[in-house]
């Protein structure tokens, strides 16, 4: 018989990309988590990773029983699920700046944390707002940007500020910059104006974007230069120095979390592991 735990670490493994970080998300350590998956392959007789401590790559087995494994998983959960009972319910409000490619690593890793019928409710929006949202009650969890430090939250990394835009964009010699940016109410946006006044470098807003996702598109679309962290540049370099454009100060990601249940704590663990990780 499959054990079900390996199973579970095995998916967490691949959706991480990193057994440290699977053992971060299930609550245990990465020994623990290489002896389940030496097992789990014992027990199908087949390879399923390449690994590390810290990365891996699935072998073509690996790639072959993935989605068998999470259909297994899915199908496991749903058995022990009855149709008069509430789906747990688990809310994340989270900054664009501050989540930014992670996203889609984080929602998979929470999903692998949850019962198969949970609920995942997610805002994107600015640090403030979900810094509300979580303070009120409406998120069981937030991920924010924070600049100064702080007490508040556990801080799950530092991340570097850049000025980023299209590898063929080119500033105009005595022009104002053009800066592409979420708008007026972005703490980001404020970081780069004061940084710009500062230098003494004249600037002009040239692109306001609903979403860093849209943000991303102006920038490769040559709308101008914007202020982003490793985490959102989606590999856009920073151009700063060669631009002539003042460093920018780096800021905290930090987590705000309240588990009301072990399976919320679960999908705290989770989504700190997913945010936390490297490979962006």
């Amino acid at each position: 018989m499959i054990d079900l735990e390996s199973v579970r670490l095995f998916i967490l493994c691949v959706e991480l990309g990193s057994l440290t970080k699977a053992a971060e998300a299930a609550g245990t350590v990465q020994p623990v988590v290489s002896q389940k998956l030496k097992l789990l392959e014992q027990r199908i007789g087949r390879r399923l990773i390449d690994r590390s401590p810290r990365h891996l790559r699935l072998t073509e087995d690996g790639q072959v029983f993935l989605p068998k494994a999470r259909e297994l998983l899915t199908k496991h959960e749903e058995a022990l699920v009855f149709s008069d009972e509430t789906p747990l319910h688990f809310s994340l409000a989270a900054s664009d700046h501050a989540i930014g490619s992670r996203l889609s690593t984080a929602i998979r890793a929470m999903r692998a944390a949850l019962p198969a019928n949970a609920v995942i409710e997610v805002e994107i929006g600015f640090s403030r707002r979900a810094k509300d949202r979580f303070a009120s009650g409406q998120a069981d969890a937030a991920i924010i940007r924070r600049n100064g430090g702080g007490p508040e939250g556990e801080i799950l990394r530092t991340d570097r500020m850049g000025w980023r835009a299209a590898p063929d964009w080119r500033r105009r010699a005595n022009g104002a910059v053009p800066l592409v940016s979420l708008g007026s109410e972005c703490a980001v946006r404020e970081i780069a104006v004061s940084e710009l006044g500062r230098a003494g470098v004249e600037w002009r807003d040239a692109f306001t974007a609903g979403s860093c996702s849209v943000l991303h598109e102006a920038l490769l679309a040559g709308a101008g230069v914007a202020p982003l962290g490793d985490i959102s540049a989606r590999g856009l370099p920073d151009r700063g120095a060669e631009l002539g454009l003042p460093t920018l100060p780096p800021s905290d990601i930090v987590l705000l979390s309240r588990a009301r249940t072990p399976a919320h704590a679960s999908a705290i663990r989770a989504l700190a592991a997913a945010v936390s990780g490297t490979g962006d």
